[in-house]
């Protein structure tokens, strides 16, 4: 059964290889001899480098993937490069934001450049040093959650950021309280009730 879920999940991922990436106004795609592709938009550029098994090519105002064989591996390649190629392009086009809210009293977040300062109800402060393709902001509207915004045009790498920010106080499963993504709805546990006499 584990290796007919894993045969099933690489047809998938080849179905996806299949499907040509459109390139969008102001976005160029440049592949080397070695196989390493750059991606140019307006929010910037993104590198990848790509398995030599996987041929790239630029078909007008489309991305194209190939593969050399029908091997189980290779077929997994191609869905997974044409996948990040895909964000990439998205990426540099349009950019992604992730927003976090903290939730409990006296939880806050400031950032000044690439330093974000978190008040989460620790002995001390918590700073982070966020690297400079993530932009970061924070909210604080009286009556509302503190808020983190972060945006950049790597989604891999604004992934990686918000999840080590949430690492940092994950939201527990009684009230609540932690750092959360906008919209996450956590699953609560009832707590221990008083036992009536």
């Amino acid at each position: 059964m584990f290796y007919q879920l894993i045969g099933e999940e690489t047809f998938k991922m080849s179905r996806i290889g299949k499907l040509p990436i459109p390139l969008p106004a102001g976005v160029s795609v440049t592949i080397s001899p070695t196989n390493l592709v750059t991606v140019k938009g307006k929010l910037g550029e993104l590198y990848q480098q790509v398995d030599p098994k996987i041929t790239i090519k630029v078909d007008g105002t489309n991305l194209i993937f190939l593969r050399n064989s029908e091997e189980r591996d290779d077929r997994a390649k191609h869905g997974l490069y044409r996948s990040l190629l895909s964000n990439m392009v998205k990426g540099v086009n349009e950019g992604y934001t992730i927003v976090q809210e903290l939730i409990g009293v006296g939880y806050k977040a400031t950032a000044k450049d690439h330093l974000l300062e978190l008040s989460l109800g620790y002995s001390h402060n918590i700073v982070m040093e966020l690297p400079k393709e993530v932009k970061v902001e924070t909210t604080a509207e009286r009556g509302k959650n503190n808020t983190i915004i972060l945006k950049s045009n790597d989604k891999q790498l604004i992934g990686q950021v918000a999840a080590k920010i949430r690492s940092l106080r994950k939201p527990e499963p009684y009230k609540g309280k932690g750092i959360r993504f906008l919209g996450e709805e956590i699953k609560k546990k009832a707590g221990k009730s008083a036992s009536s006499t």
